[in-house]
């Protein structure tokens, strides 16, 4: 998984990429002059490139996946793209360089499981090669390649690789479910007390976050700092360049503390794994977990509960008791994946893929979004596919998330605490009116806000921490870190005729709570 930087991040380009030390000043980019324009081939006015005028076409009417009509309607793209070419696609990227967009859900398979035919190093790309790709570009952070194991194959993929995965796969998913109950809780009694919220901001982009610095081993107080980083980092703000120094100077400084007293977490497993990570390549694999899960995780927490409120198929089988929060998931991964495609795969030879001639070094997308509507494996996308995992959300292959089951855990814990204690939540405008912000490689709910009766918290009475399923009082596992400091900032509450109701106690799942409301 690549991390999902901002466009205007000024980051450097790597030692030995080909971009160090480009002038990029009337640099001719495929027959394009770009003096006078910025990187995504627009004048100071905002206008289309002076040589292709059309709206998201470039040289020969090739499509571009960036700029307005990209932006607006991804998916419509696509879909065109498709008719037009088939399981592959010629498109072009910032700046106008080429590249092929894969469609299909086959053909994105074969790109994910042989890389000897498609690599995961991007120094192979033909455009770095001929000195194309201007060092600010918005691909840079994205693509430029960097001492991890997405970027590498063969063996020394599988050494970073065992390394990553090995310490993944130490952490007790009780242990995570229950850091995302307790940072549940804590955000909910924020705003509970309101009856009113805005999802995105005050729940899902808050949520992985909290609890990823728990696994990473952070002192709990650095938790709402890195909240705050990260989102600024990835919306690609003014001040993004100094969040992204927070998030490397917060983790240089936890590696050094896990050097001396390391401790059951993330840090303290890659710098003492067999494999021999170097200071550098625990670092850029910390920050890589971090801020990739978290993005994603929190466009999968959103555009989960967007579809429960929203999607009468969700209540049609819910009322039915036919489907749990682990289909609903399944669901969401197949019709809005996290991440709309990943760049990039790079052709180690000329070959062919989707019925299109594949040069050597040419550089090719995964589409995630579209290889999950792919006619071929959904000729019926209204038919459900709850419990089928055959998405292509998390990659296959040798790439495939090795943080999907973390990630499945977060999601799937928050929202199951936040529609149990507020098992009346509605949707507070039509669905009509959600809005939605594009780039070229993820698609983002901007709001969520919704409306339910206004609750204040309840102390855990003895007779509720011993009831079966309880889960907010169960005992931390040994060794994990404690709260030092609650939250103390509420919403005011607006204005009300009927008194606050109180978190409820009870511990029913609230499928079954919602499924009895449907029943009525």
């Amino acid at each position: 998984m690549t991390t999902p930087l901002p466009d205007n991040a000024p980051l450097t380009p790597p030692p030995g990429c080909p971009a160090h030390g480009l002038d990029t000043h009337g640099l001719d980019v495929q027959g394009l002059d770009v003096q006078g324009l910025d990187v995504r081939g627009h004048d100071a006015q905002g206008n289309g490139t002076r040589r292709h005028g059309a709206q998201g076409l470039g040289a020969e009417g090739l499509r571009r996946l960036y700029g307005p009509e990209a932006e607006a309607d991804p998916v419509g793209l696509y879909e065109k793209l498709r008719a037009e070419h088939g399981e592959v696609a010629p498109v072009l990227l910032h700046g106008d360089l080429p590249a092929w967009l894969i469609l299909g859900h086959s053909a994105n398979l074969t790109a994910m499981r042989t890389p000897s035919r498609f690599s995961r190093d991007s120094r192979r790309w033909t455009a770095f090669q001929e000195g194309l790709v201007a060092a600010d570009s918005p691909l840079m952070p994205v693509i430029a390649w960097q001492p991890l194991c997405v970027f590498a194959d063969g063996e020394e993929h599988r050494r970073l690789r065992v390394a990553v995965t090995e310490s993944l796969n130490r952490f007790d998913r009780r242990g995570i479910r229950r850091h995302v109950t307790r940072f549940a809780d804590q955000l909910i009694q924020e705003f509970g007390p309101t009856g009113q919220a805005e999802l995105i901001a005050q729940f899902a982009e808050h949520l992985p976050m909290l609890v990823m610095t728990q696994l990473v081993g952070m002192p709990e107080e650095y938790g709402p700092q890195l909240v705050e980083a990260a989102r600024d980092l990835l919306k690609g703000t003014e001040t993004a360049f100094a969040s992204n120094e927070y998030v490397v100077m917060t983790l240089r400084r936890m590696m050094e503390r896990k050097r001396e007293a390391p401790g059951a977490d993330l840090v303290s497993w890659l710098m003492q794994h067999s494999a021999g990570l170097t200071d550098d390549e625990v670092l850029e694999h910390l920050r890589v977990v971090l801020l990739a899960a978290n993005e994603t995780t929190v466009n999968l927490i959103a555009d989960t509960l967007k579809m429960v409120l929203t999607d009468p198929r969700f209540r049609a089988h819910l009322s039915g008791g036919h489907m749990t929060l682990a289909d609903a998931l399944d669901q969401v991964l197949w019709d809005s994946p996290p991440m709309s495609l990943v760049a990039g795969r790079w052709a180690t030879g000329d070959t062919e893929l989707g019925g299109q001639q594949i040069k050597a070094g040419d550089m090719l997308l995964l589409g995630l979004a579209a290889g999950n509507v792919d006619p071929v494996v959904r000729p019926d996308l209204s038919k459900p596919l709850y419990g089928n995992r055959s998405h292509l959300s998390f990659g296959s292959g040798p790439h495939e998330c090795p943080g999907q089951d973390i990630g499945r855990a977060i999601a799937e814990t928050g929202i199951d605490i936040l529609l149990t204690r507020l098992p009346d939540l509605q949707l507070s405008i039509e669905e009509d009116d959600l809005s939605w912000t594009s780039a070229w490689i993820s698609r983002h709910l901007v709001e969520l806000p919704v409306h339910f009766a206004a609750r204040t918290p309840e102390a855990e009475s003895e007779e509720t921490a011993g009831a079966p399923g309880a889960v907010a009082t169960t005992p931390a596992e040994p060794g994990a870190p404690t709260p030092t400091a609650e939250r103390t900032t509420t919403p005011e509450a607006p204005a009300a005729t009927a008194p606050a109701a109180t978190i409820p106690g009870q511990r029913r799942s609230w499928w079954s709570v919602l499924t009895g409301m449907f029943r009525r």
